[in-house]
């Protein structure tokens, strides 16, 4: 299994080659939230997380909204 490094909110992560920012955002029990994603500080939407595959050193920002008053 070949791995590549990406930067998760600051701190290096590990995941398969070929793994997407969906599968990512699977992973950390995170889908179906309100959450904000950019990758190398460009934000990402939902529609396109399936299709935009992670490489080596992408720096990955994921926010999750809060709810409160």
């Amino acid at each position: 299994m070949v791995s590549v490094k990406i930067e998760l909110n600051g701190a290096a992560h590990m995941l398969r080659a070929g793994r997407s920012l969906h599968d990512l955002i699977a992973s950390l029990d995170l889908l179906g939230k309100r959450v904000a994603v950019a990758v190398n500080r460009e934000v990402i939407p939902s529609p396109r997380w399936a299709g935009r595959v992670l490489q080596p050193d992408d720096r990955v920002e994921v926010v999750v909204a809060i709810g409160g008053g």
